[in-house]
């Protein structure tokens, strides 16, 4: 079926309480093995990107490969621009044909911000695409990506005035996770996102899932979160497959060979993701 975007797509998480789980992809075998798994299991899924991804391989070739497999899959299957750095990449994004936007604007004070996320908000508006947008900071470090330090955690009152200002679809926040990967277990605020489930009504992002454990996962899901998303232990996975064959035969030349194997990881690891979000068999 067509690319679709994520407003449905989470308004039904929202309202049957389970969560979406979103893959970054890096590559080929990446996008079909998200595709594989969310077939196996009868589910919907996005697939996402980053600023550094789209600067290895433009947002063009990523559309390209996402929506060829997109057309032949039997489950709904979005786009999504994961942390956009600036006005100018998430119309980038938009005008390649990506069918969700993320503008991360939480690096700027409150009142910036508000203004470039209601901007791009504006400016999808006419092709009705989605704008996820992030409030407080998740820390850690990923690609270019750099986390926030101390307590950056999203305050509830400023989620429900910054969702009313900027008009976005779905908000990341800040509940104590992390990019990339954990020194140790984290701990996540489940009372202050209870909080924020309380006064704002839209979808709501858990960004940072990897090496977050699924009870946590779970719980944040039954607490109001309706996307996960999950980045490092994909890229883990591809490369603990590759490693696999190059390290039983050395002399191994051919991408096909170690590329598969990386895909069969990566897939083993979306289904298993796909089942913690309670998002099997919602298609």
């Amino acid at each position: 079926m067509p690319l679709v975007t994520t407003k449905q797509m989470l308004l039904n998480a929202q309202k049957g309480n389970y969560a979406v789980g979103a893959f970054n992809v890096e590559n080929m075998e990446m996008v079909q093995a998200v595709i594989a798994a969310a077939e196996e299991l009868h589910a919907p899924v996005m697939m996402q990107t980053t600023p550094s991804t789209i600067k290895y391989a433009s947002p063009e070739l990523f559309f390209g490969m996402v929506k060829v497999v997109a057309e032949k899959a039997s489950v709904p299957v979005a786009l999504h621009l994961d942390h956009g750095s600036s006005f100018e990449l998430a119309m980038q994004a938009f005008r390649a044909g990506y069918t969700s936007i993320m503008i991360d604007g939480s690096h700027e004070g409150f009142e910036e911000n508000i203004s470039v996320t209601k901007r791009v908000v504006d400016a999808c508006a006419a092709a009705q695409i989605p704008v996820e947008a992030e409030l407080g900071k998740v820390g850690g470090k990923e690609d270019d990506l750099e986390g926030g330090e101390g307590n950056a955690y999203t305050d509830p009152l400023q989620a429900k005035e910054f969702v009313e200002r900027t008009g976005i679809s779905s908000l990341a926040v800040a509940i104590g996770t992390a990019h990339g990967l954990y020194k140790g277990v984290p701990k996540l605020d489940f009372e202050r996102l209870s909080q924020i489930r309380e006064v704002v009504d839209i979808p709501l992002v858990l960004h940072g899932g990897s090496g977050v454990p699924d009870k946590a996962v779970m719980e944040s899901i039954q607490r109001g979160i309706c996307k996960v998303n999950y980045a490092t232990e994909l890229r883990i996975a591809y490369s603990t497959g590759v490693k696999q064959v190059l390290k039983d035969d050395p002399d191994t030349i051919d991408p096909k060979k170690y590329g598969a194997a990386g895909r069969e990881c990566v897939k083993a690891f979306v289904i298993e993701k796909i089942k913690v979000c309670g998002c099997a068999n919602k298609f």
